[in-house]
Parts: structure tokens; C-alpha cells; sequence
């Protein structure tokens, strides 16, 4: 494979709403630039960009996907433009992380018949967080149902007026038949690959003038020599205008729209066309703390990990800075080690190319780097150069993992671990309050797919079970009792007995002390009755769970020379322990939680709500801009365990939310004995 220059590449996130087409469109470039003999289809399972077992069984991307061509144009030369597929559904946004950041501009794909979905105004946030230019492809054209005009308002409603339409499409009796070049100002009529000039349709020439003045508001916008022509009321001639476009896209001060049909492969030429004339190269994006330049010290970041089952290990990256050869080494700032590079791919799908270097700007695969991580950096040795990592959200749904095989515990961790190497975004750990296995991650379909992996790749059968509250026992009120134990069993016995002051003590754990006067209890006893107290506070009386907040005072007893023993006094401590947290009120707590959620405005009256059924107590709300509000609340753990999937429901998507645990408070008698019921069935 060519290899190819910085200044002649383009790297474009395809992003959006799950089954907006983004796959589609890639199918189509992919054919159009003769990379493939045959047009994929994912209902068909052979796309290039979802080759995953799980993205052909559920037909929709799973993992971002690297699809690199050559394309020119009338006026720009031969140009290598790497398109990366991302996911589209919730669950898997930290794909479309991963590709957003190594990409220097994002081509947002819009689904014409649902208008702008949650999907693409997460795609949106990435792109704008990070200062990604942007370019909009509206599809699904092809419906009659389907309108560019209503469809470009609600873009400018939601994104505002840096929205402007490039090209238009036009229909006869229903069906495509060509488009407006807006800026321009040329009609085309379009059949198979052909496309021949005419003159704009009379019914669109009043939305073309229409089209036209937001093209010429958006020039103007972009460049304050022409805005001030444009507020004198001066005329701005043709060349300014695109060149003033040029600059404003590629700034991100103006977003191209362009509507066509990704199945049919309409005008799917023309915005490959404009991606090269519009969107930046590496070079002028220069998005990284080192110039993009084959002179500089070699840095790449790595955005994918794959965990492939016969060639091990792949780590996807990009080239930040110099060139990269194969049969190197480079180092590694987070873990201080020199990392080989052997062979260097470049990935079309899961088709590996090789090559011998890869320069500035470019993306590329290296295989059996063990331990190299999404998000890590390799460069040159005395460099320094330590690129911006990639930010995961934080796993918003957790389960337990329950087995379905005994003696494959130690499997799940190992399993998960390897995973975890390829998908970043999800969790694992041992809570050892209630003995599970919690696996955390976006969402059910995240969840189904680890375990489906976990199945289909290591042989391990799991299923996931709501996880169990961590609930805590303690007592309310001070008592002190008796623990005697006398055993009698020819030659020594046991005799230990001791009187113990039972009282909260509003701390963590138990707190011991004695107050023994006269030597009733022998001081070499004292650490056996704390012991057996420290034993007791894993299970309470109420319905065995662990204790907390107890103070023990040992203020009495009795011994005797002979008999009595450590063994015994632990035991007298135990009796003690049950008859007095029994006598001492002893009530039930839960783990408490401080919930932030951040919904669009007009959910915030469905949230208070819904958090009010879940004994939740509503801190603090209020607006924080962008149409969208702030809730903040305790909830109670055990009310919260599919939060995720009932606020997801309640926003279609657009909600997110933090949940940290807070404190333990007592449970209301009303929900105790449910609590109670549960625990022992």
C-alpha cells in the first residue's frame, strides 16, 4: 500500500444514531472507490465494518472500525481518507470516543425519516467537546415522506445557526433525480454514476435563494472582513464566499449539509468530494501537543484494542507525530517500559495490509503488544511526549455475575480480564460485603454482549442477577447483659463469664473497651472476649447481616483457675454479643446514595417525580443551560438497581447520571420486613 502524507489524509469519524446508515454510506464509499467487488449489506452479515459475530448477529455496530481508501477529486490529487465506522447505540459511546479523538473532523449522519435522534446529538457533544470540525449527511432521501427542508430546521433548532445546507437534493413524481450545488449555484441531475448539468427546477428556485442566504449569512459569520461587507449591505462576490466556507468549516464555525440516500448510493460521490475540499488533514488540524510532521520525534496513540482469537492482540493507533516503522521499539510513558514494534498493519475492516511505515496523520494496527492499553502512548525514548488520553464515562448499570457451571469462578476473572483489554468502558469487582461478582458497564445490551462473548469466546456460561444490598445491622438504645459458658466434661471444663455494656456508638465497625475493677476478669483474657465480639459483628440478629456502630464495654465477670480458657471466654463474649444487640433495639440500615442526573428541561417534573417513588430525598435542582436541568438527591441503593435502564427510558437516551454511595441510614419499619422476607427465601 501507497504510503502517504499527512497533508493528504483525511481521518472522519462516521457518527450518529444506531440505524441512521453510517455503515451504509461506508459500504457505498467503499464500492464507489473500488475497495470492494460487492455492496454489503448488513441485514446480509457482510459488511466490511461489522464483521464482529455479535455486530452480523444483532446487524449493528458494536465496535468503532477503521475503513481506509484513496479518493481525488477534478482539483485535489490522489487522497488516503480513513473513515471510521462507530457504534451508534448508547451502550458502546466509548467507541465513539475512541474514534472522535483520533479523528480530525466527524461526518454526523442523520436518518431523514426520525429527524435528529439522541445519537446524533451525543455525536454532536463529542465533536464539539473535543473541536472537531463537522459535516452533516442527511439520509434516507430517497422517501417521499422524507423532507430537507424540515429536516435542516430542526438541525438549526437543536444545533444552531452554524448549520447550512451545501447540497440539496431534488425529486420528480417521488423520486430522486438529481441536486442543487448551493454554493455553486448549479443544478445536476444524477442517474447511476453519470451526473450531467441542468438548470435548477423552477419549484426549487425560491428555496434555493432561500438556501442561498444562509450560505451567505454563514460566509459572513465566519470572517469579520465579511461581515462588515455584509452588515454595509455590500455584495460578497462568489470567491469569497468559498473561500470564507472553506476556512469556516474547517474551523467548525460552519457545519456542510448535504441530504442523499446511502442504500441507493445517491450523491454519496459528492460528499466524498467535499470531505477532500472541506474537512481538514491532519496537518491542519494539528490537534495534538506535537506538530503533525514526519520530522518531529515518533508519537502515536492508541484508540482500539481487538482481542482476535487467531491473531492475538491487535492495538489500533494513530500517528501523532513523526514516522513509525515496523521492527522498532518505542517507549511507553505510563508504564516507564520499551514497547516492540513488530510488523505494522493497516486494518480495512478485519483485512490486515502490511506495510513497512506509516507516517504524521495516519492510522494503523500493530499486533502481540501485550502491554500496551487504549488510550496509552508510545514515542521515542527522551522525547516526552505524553498525548491527551481517551475519557470513559463511568458505567452506569451493575449486576451480578452468577455462574452456570460450578468451578468456573476462576475462569470469569481471567476471562473478563482479557475483555476488559479490547473494552475499556466496563468494569468488574468483588464486593465483599455481599460475596458477588459485580459486573458494571453502559447497559443491558453492553452487559448481554460481555457475557455473550464471554460464552462464544472462552466457553464460560453466566447468567446476571439483580445485585444484592449491602445491608447493615445496628442498635439504638444502651443494655448491658450476661454471657456465662460452663462445660463440664470430666477433667478440665470451660467456664468464661463476663458482663458487657452494649451502646451505639455512631462509628464504623465495633469499638471495645473494659472498665473491669478487683481483677474479675484476668487482663490476659480481655483480647479472647474482643475477638469473640469481633466475630459476632459479621451476623446480626435481625436477618444475619454484618453489624456496625457498636460500642462493648466489659465492665464484669467471673473466672476460674482451672477451667477457664481463652476458647471460653470467646464463647462467653459471643452469648453475650446476641442477647445484647437482641435487647438493644436492634434495627436494619441501608446504603444511601447521592444521585446527580442531568436531563433535558422538560423531563425534570418525570425525574422529581420517579425519584420520589424511590424514597429518594431531592437536594438541589436547578437549570444549567443547553435546555437541560440538574437533579440532586439521596436515594436509597437497594431503589436504584435498574435506574439506568428506567432513566434511559424516561429521556429516550438523553439523560445521564452519577451515583456515588453517601452513608448508611436506617430503614423504614414499613420496608423491613419485605427486607426481612427476602433475605430468607
Amino acid at each position: 500500500m501507497k504510503v502517504y502524507e499527512g497533508k493528504d489524509i483525511r481521518n472522519v469519524a462516521v457518527a450518529g444514531h444506531s440505524g441512521s446508515g453510517k455503515t451504509a454510506f461506508i459500504e457505498a464509499v467503499l464500492f464507489k472507490a473500488g475497495v470492494t467487488d460487492r455492496w454489503g449489506k448488513a441485514i446480509e452479515g457482510n459488511t466490511v465494518c461489522d464483521y464482529d459475530q455479535e455486530e452480523v448477529k444483532r446487524q449493528m455496530s458494536v465496535n468503532c472500525t477503521v475503513a481506509p481508501f484513496s479518493w481525488s477529486t477534478a482539483k485535489i490529487a490522489d487522497t488516503k481518507v480513513n473513515l471510521i465506522d462507530t457504534p451508534g447505540y448508547f451502550d458502546f459511546v466509548g467507541d465513539v470516543k475512541s474514534a472522535v479523538r483520533v479523528a480530525d473532523s466527524v461526518l454526523i449522519v442523520i436518518n431523514g425519516k426520525e429527524g435528529v435522534e439522541v445519537g446524533a446529538e451525543f455525536a454532536w457533544q463529542y465533536a464539539t467537546e473535543q473541536g472537531k470540525p463537522k459535516m452533516v449527511f442527511v439520509n434516507n432521501m430517497d422517501d417521499e415522506n422524507v423532507s430537507f427542508r424540515e429536516t435542516l430546521t430542526l438541525l438549526r433548532d437543536k444545533f444552531g445557526t452554524s448549520i447550512a445546507p451545501f447540497r440539496v437534493p431534488t425529486r420528480e413524481n417521488g423520486h430522486l433525480t438529481g441536486y442543487v450545488n448551493i454554493v455553486s449555484g448549479k443544478a445536476y441531475s444524477v442517474k447511476g454514476e453519470t451526473e450531467m448539468e441542468v438548470p435548477i427546477p423552477h419549484k426549487y428556485l425560491a428555496s434555493y435563494e432561500g438556501y442561498h442566504d444562509i450560505l451567505v449569512e454563514a460566509a459572513a459569520m465566519s470572517d469579520d472582513a465579511l461581515m462588515d461587507k455584509y452588515l454595509g449591505g455590500e455584495q460578497i462576490t462568489d470567491e469569497e464566499m468559498r473561500g470564507a466556507l472553506k476556512k469556516g468549516v474547517k474551523s467548525g464555525d460552519i457545519v456542510p449539509v448535504y441530504g442523499g440516500c446511502a442504500a441507493g448510493g445517491f450523491a454519496i460521490r459528492s460528499i466524498m468530494d467535499a470531505i477532500l475540499k472541506y474537512l481538514p488533514s491532519p496537518v491542519e488540524a494539528n490537534n495534538e501537543v506535537v506538530e503533525c510532521d514526519n520530522s518531529a520525534p515518533a508519537s502515536l496513540i492508541t484508540f482500539k484494542t481487538i482481542a482476535d482469537q487467531y491473531v492475538g492482540k491487535i492495538s489500533m493507533f494513530k500517528v501523532a507525530s513523526g514516522v513509525v516503522k515496523s521492527d522498532t521499539s518505542l517507549y511507553n510513558p505510563r508504564s516507564g517500559e520499551m514497547e516492540k514494534i513488530g510488523k505494522l498493519y493497516v486494518m480495512c475492516g478485519k483485512k490486515q495490509e502490511e506495510v513497512s511505515e506509516l507516517h504524521a496523520g495516519d492510522i494503523g494496527a500493530v499486533t502481540k503488544v501485550n502491554d500496551l492499553k487504549t488510550g496509552d502512548t508510545l514515542c521515542e525514548k527522551g522525547s516526552d511526549i505524553e498525548l491527551e488520553g481517551i475519557q470513559f464515562a463511568k458505567p452506569m448499570l451493575s449486576m451480578a455475575i452468577r455462574p452456570m457451571a460450578k468451578g468456573d469462578e476462576e475462569k470469569i476473572n481471567a476471562s473478563l480480564a482479557r475483555l476488559m483489554e479490547e473494552d475499556p468502558t466496563f468494569t468488574v469487582e468483588q464486593n465483599n460485603l455481599t460475596g458477588q461478582m459485580i459486573l458494571s458497564g453502559k447497559g443491558e445490551q453492553h452487559l448481554d454482549i460481555i457475557c455473550s462473548k464471554l460464552k462464544s469466546k472462552f466457553g464460560i456460561g453466566v447468567d446476571l442477577i439483580n445485585p444484592k444490598v449491602a445491608y447493615r445491622e445496628t442498635i439504638k438504645k444502651t443494655v448491658t447483659v450476661q454471657g456465662r459458658h460452663k462445660k463440664q466434661s470430666g477433667g478440665h471444663g470451660q467456664f468464661g463469664d463476663v458482663w458487657i455494656e452494649f451502646s451505639p456508638s455512631g462509628e464504623e465497625g465495633l469499638i471495645f473497651d473494659q472498665r473491669v475493677v478487683g481483677g474479675a476478669v484476668p487482663k490476659n483474657f480481655f483480647p479472647a472476649v474482643e475477638k469473640g465480639l469481633q466475630e459476632c459483628m459479621g451476623e446480626g440478629v435481625l436477618g444475619g447481616f454484618p453489624v456496625t456502630g457498636i460500642k462493648a464495654v466489659l465492665t464484669d465477670g467471673s473466672y476460674h483457675p482451672v477451667d477457664s480458657s481463652e476458647m471460653a471466654f470467646k464463647i462467653a463474649a459471643s452469648i453475650a454479643f446476641k442477647e445484647g444487640t437482641a435487647q438493644a433495639q436492634p434495627v436494619l440500615l441501608e446504603p444511601i446514595g447521592t444521585l446527580e442526573v442531568i436531563v433535558p428541561s422538560k423531563k425534570m417534573g418525570d425525574i422529581i417525580g420517579d425519584l420520589n417513588k424511590r424514597r429518594g430525598r431531592i437536594l438541589e435542582m436547578n437549570e444549567i443551560g443547553d435546555n437541560k436541568g440538574k437533579v440532586v438527591a439521596d436515594v436509597p441503593m437497594s431503589e436504584m438497581t435498574r435506574y439506568a435502564i428506567d432513566l434511559r427510558s424516561m429521556t429516550k437516551g438523553r439523560g445521564q447520571f452519577d451515583f456515588e454511595f453517601a452513608r448508611y441510614e436506617e430503614v423504614p419499619q414499613a420496608n423491613v420486613a419485605k427486607i426481612l422476607a427476602d433475605r430468607n427465601r
